[in-house]
């Protein structure tokens, strides 16, 4: 409770909710969200259907609608199959003035946003949806795309691997030191042709990430090996681990190879209940002491032909 009353104070301070003009217009918020809407309707809009809309008290709205109109804002005019109906409009001085508001409101949000990096930006629009989310009545939205990794996304992945295992089960450093030698060699020495690196975005933000490459340890190079399978807590449910882990087995199928392979660690459990739905089985297991933990190592493996 006292966390959302926070947020709201903070939220119609920094949008100027509270001043009695927004963007130093004549306008009040209330004003200036009437003409959006009717700006986005050329044919107007029944005034019923706008109280509905944006849920205002019809005496309150039917003040501000003959401010409106008395400033030469909007026209209203009985419907033509209802004579109880009436259809708001703006009119051309509306128009004009709605343009200038929607620049000003375009302008002040870029002025908002444009001191974070994009990782922020990403990060700001993924909250926001969540709010609209929880709160309203817009469903959750489940898709998300793999795509191959761009400039800064390898750096990405050490980095993440590094701070989640951290946080998740207090590895130490040497863990992101092994994820780095690993990225670094697949960017210095892998084969565009039988070893790739996905990266999943999830509304627009990184979340995700797994590689397929060949397996060193088999001299016929018919073995392809799983690595770095991770995914953000926040993305989490979504089907985003199963989806990395089939693209890896698909591209190892159509690249020629007969296995794939994995190591993992017994107490990555969500990792391996993604690896037996995909059709992995363990093949050994083995106690080590890793990454300042006491940990028992899992090989696990997926015939392709």
């Amino acid at each position: 409770m006292t966390q959302v009353r926070a947020f709201n104070r903070f939220y119609t301070r920094i949008i100027g909710a509270l001043r009695a003009n927004l963007l130093d217009s004549p306008f009040s918020l209330v004003e200036a969200r009437i003409m959006y809407e009717l700006g986005q309707l050329p044919d107007g809009l029944e005034g019923a259907a706008l109280r509905r809309m944006l849920d205002l008290d019809p005496g309150y709205l039917s003040r501000v609608l003959t401010k409106l109109d008395t400033n030469g804002l909007v026209s209203r005019t009985t419907s033509a199959t209802d004579g109880r109906r009436q259809i708001i409009r703006l009119t051309e001085a509306g128009r004009a003035a709605f343009a200038t508001l929607d620049q000003g409101s375009d302008d002040a949000v870029a002025e908002l946003i444009d001191p974070l990096d994009p990782e922020q930006r990403a990060r700001l629009v993924e909250a926001m949806v969540a709010i609209e989310q929880v709160l309203g009545d817009r469903p959750a939205a489940r898709g998300f795309v793999l795509r191959p990794p761009e400039p800064g996304d390898l750096g990405w992945v050490v980095a993440r691997n590094g701070a989640l295992y951290a946080e998740e089960f207090d590895w130490d450093a040497s863990y992101e030191a092994l994820v780095a030698r690993i990225v670094a060699d697949y960017a210095q020495k892998h084969d565009p042709a039988r070893e790739a690196c996905w990266i999943a975005e999830l509304h627009g933000r990184r979340v995700g990430a797994v590689f397929c490459v060949t397996d060193a340890d088999d001299p016929t190079g018919r073995t392809a090996r799983l690595r770095l399978l991770l995914v953000e807590p926040s993305a989490r449910g979504h089907g985003i681990g199963e989806r990395l882990v089939d693209e890896c087995v698909r591209f190892a199928r159509r690249n020629g190879y007969d296995r794939m392979t994995l190591w993992t660690n017994s107490v990555l459990a969500s990792a391996r209940r993604i690896y037996q739905r995909g059709g992995f089985t363990l093949d050994s297991e083995n106690e080590h002491h890793s990454f300042g933990q006491d940990l028992v190592g899992q090989t696990w493996s997926l015939k392709l032909n």
